[in-house]
């Protein structure tokens, strides 16, 4: 059902903007701070938690996933209504902040790189694979054996 999807994805954009201020607050900052962003962290987790407990049913998942989607547009339009000039006003704390962040994202993804590698014995099958593309090598029919025979 999509009206799930909705009510999940206002509680996850409510909860995130009541953050994002709270953030604002802490660090002396007259805006909020990544309210916005932690709000889809918080539709990603809560998508994820419902499908690891079954409580996700087809109908239901399909409008928590089409609003998912939906949720990036919706992340550049709220973050268009954000004062950045506020913000940055607020101190260094935001440019240090910010280039953490990007810091941490390049991190989880040369980690996450690294983690999501395929096993050596795979790229000989991609290699032939593209040999057989290109023209390169003969592909074995289904007819054929696979052993090739000496003459």
């Amino acid at each position: 059902m999509t009206i799930l999807g909705v009510a999940l994805l206002a509680l996850c954009t409510l909860v995130g903007v009541f953050l994002g201020d709270l953030l604002g607050i802490l660090l002396n900052v007259k805006a909020n701070v990544g309210g916005v962003g932690i709000a889809m962290m918080l539709l990603i987790a809560a998508r994820i938690w419902l499908v690891r407990h079954d409580r996700l049913g087809h109908a239901t998942k399909l409008g928590v996933e089409f609003w998912a989607s939906m949720y990036i547009p919706i992340v550049v339009a709220m973050a268009a209504q954000q004062n950045v000039v506020a913000a940055v006003s607020g101190g260094p704390i935001v440019i240090i902040a910010a280039v953490g962040s990007v810091l941490l994202c390049f991190a989880a993804t040369a980690l996450l790189g690294r983690i999501g590698r395929r096993p050596a014995q795979d790229s000989a099958d991609i290699e032939h694979a593209g040999a057989v593309i290109a023209g390169d090598a003969e592909a074995p029919s289904p007819m054929q054996p696979t052993t090739t025979i000496r003459r």
